[in-house]
């Protein structure tokens, strides 16, 4: 019994989407575990700011995303859970308590809005892609584990 008191108690769960196919499963488990353990659910999408490479000189391209095109991605993302919640019969909406994105790197704003929205569980879908591809592009996954704050296995 003294070990059930030592299990860390889930409130919040950040779910971090890239929208793609696979990340269906990471929101049906976020879902999951909200029911389960009465928790909420804040959803981010992180656009990452595009770079250019111009005669070898690689260049920044401005972060500001125009108000309109976040607009769209986040009517993306409450058109998604709501079908979710009709077609699924997956019963999220009432979960989810924020939906934001953001247009910067993608493992900083992960865990700034974990710390800032005080989520205790952070959920990551995989994009699937090939190894080559997860090896050259980096892997955003593993980058929040190992820098998040307080993680469990």
């Amino acid at each position: 019994m003294e070990d059930r008191e030592m299990i860390p108690r889930i409130k919040k769960i950040l779910y971090s989407t890239d929208l793609s196919k696979n990340s269906i499963y990471a929101f049906c488990f976020a879902v999951d575990m909200a029911k389960k353990y009465d928790e909420k659910i804040c959803i981010l999408h992180v656009v990452e700011p595009f770079s250019a490479t111009f005669g070898g000189r690689t260049v920044k391209l401005p972060q500001g995303e125009p108000k309109a095109s976040i607009t769209v991605i986040r009517n993306r993302i409450q058109n998604f859970y709501n079908k979710m919640e009709e077609k699924e019969n997956l019963a999220c909406v009432a979960l989810v308590t924020k939906t934001f994105v953001q247009t910067r790197d993608p493992v900083q704003e992960i865990l700034k809005a974990a710390d800032q929205e005080g989520c205790d569980l952070i959920v990551l879908g995989n994009h699937g892609k090939g190894f080559v591809e997860r090896s050259l592009l980096g892997n955003v996954s593993r980058s929040v584990m190992d820098r998040t704050k307080n993680w469990f296995s």
